[in-house]
């Protein structure tokens, strides 16, 4: 918006704009406007030395922009706000209206940065600049200050309400509205100390009724599959498991922050049987190796918390979880390895790292239970085919130790008692 300069008839004042190159610009003021616009003008048009010109100095990068404000100087207050080309240049016209002194500008830029929307660009550079342009553009990071954790709380809950919501995916924007909560449940409880949010009770018990949703629901769609008359993949049935499946995999990473991990262990470990149960139908034993696969890979992560005691379960509930799933994990290595070897391009498998985890989740897992347990898992473990995975040999070396340490122990105890009775005799 263009505004029309000072009447030159009235005009007493030259405002002479150089840079560091010797770029020039003269504009002409009626002294009393430019008191009133502007607080920088007022001071020096206070000193009675100051005549007919005020000289302004400024770099040349910022030249074109003293101008453009030197000139809204003459436009009316309310025309002001249609006058800001872009976010970057109300920015630029605020930094030069601060520096002058210019309220009406100021405010009128202030305004129209807090309304507008930023680009990510943009929201870098008006975090960065504005917190030195004083208080009077502050007003502009409205939209960036902190909240109380009470609102924070209420957010939180509502997007992990979502997060974990049982009622399917929403047409026409399938699962993605509920990817999207997940992911901003995750930011929100990132490494942020000064919000401790993963303590907070009603965020934690609001965390357990959806896991406690999620698990029933996977519960009843790996249920539905028994039922399911086709045994083809990506069946409706198979595509629910997979999809509530990943909701239990995404709790599973979260969990740890709220020290709730031991409860997905613990329902994990209840319904282990059931999952096999199905999965072990002759209609599914070659197909469905996408569902079989990621199976694996949550046990997986059960089995590492639980064997290196990051979740502390009694040891029934840890004996009944590796005879559970250890058969099924052996037996699945080698039929996804025929797989991937007779069909190029097969996608699912369990790479190195996978198999690593497991074995070394299990060998820590048999050395926490009770001895007796381990010589029956180690037996069974020997007597099979599948020797090379798990390879429990480490396992096994250290009960062998611990065999032979507790056989000295006891023979040294006896031998003690034994002169101790030998020397009670003596005395009679």
């Amino acid at each position: 918006m263009s505004c029309a300069l000072g009447d030159k008839a009235v005009n007493d004042i030259i405002v002479c704009l150089r840079t560091t190159s010797g770029r020039l610009q003269l504009l002409s003021y009626n002294s009393s406007d430019l008191k009133v616009k502007s607080k920088f003008f007022a001071d020096h048009l206070s000193f009675s030395n100051t005549k007919h010109c005020i000289e302004i100095h400024c770099l040349d990068s910022d030249f074109s922009h003293h101008v453009d404000l030197l000139n809204f100087l003459h436009c009316p207050a309310q025309t002001l706000v249609d006058s800001w080309k872009s976010v970057k240049y109300a920015l630029n016209i605020l930094k030069v209206a601060v520096i002058l002194q210019c309220n009406e500008i100021i405010h009128s830029c202030v305004q129209y940065l807090e309304a507008s929307p930023w680009t990510d660009e943009e929201e870098e550079e008006i975090i960065k600049t504005v917190p030195e342009l004083g208080p009077m553009a502050m007003p502009i990071l409205a939209r960036m200050l902190p909240v109380d954790l009470n609102a924070t709380r209420s957010v939180l809950i509502a997007a992990i309400q979502f997060a974990t919501s049982v009622s399917g995916p929403c047409p026409p924007f399938g699962n993605e509205l509920k990817i999207s909560a997940q992911e901003q449940v995750e930011y929100m409880l990132g490494e942020d100390d000064t919000r401790p949010l993963t303590s907070d009770e009603i965020v934690r018990s609001e965390m357990k009724v959806g896991l406690s949703n999620v698990f029933s629901l996977f519960r009843e769609s790996i249920s539905s599959l028994h039922f399911d008359s086709d045994s083809t993949p990506e069946t409706t049935s198979e595509t629910k498991v997979l999809l509530t499946l990943a909701d239990l995999v995404w709790l599973c990473n979260l969990l740890p922050k709220f020290s709730l991990m031991s409860d997905f262990a613990s329902n994990w470990t209840e319904i282990s049987a059931d999952i096999l149960c199905v999965l072990d139908e002759p209609k599914f034993r070659s197909t469905m190796w996408a569902l079989k696969t990621k199976i694996i890979k949550v046990t997986a992560k059960v089995l590492e918390a639980v064997g290196y005691g990051n979740v502390i379960l009694p040891p029934p509930v840890r004996i009944q979880l590796l005879r559970t799933w250890m058969p099924f994990i052996r037996k699945m290595k080698p039929l996804l390895e025929t797989m991937c070897n007779e069909q190029n391009g097969f996608p699912h498998k369990m790479d190195e790292e996978l198999c690593q985890n497991i074995e070394g989740a299990m060998v820590s897992l048999i050395l926490t239970l009770p001895s007796s347990d381990q010589v029956d898992i180690l037996a069974d473990w020997m007597e099979s085919q599948q020797l090379k995975f798990p390879d429990l040999s480490e396992a096994f070396e250290i009960w062998c130790y611990r065999a032979k340490s507790a056989e000295r122990r006891l023979v040294e105890r006896l031998d003690k008692i034994g002169g101790t009775s030998v020397s009670s005799d003596l005395s009679i």
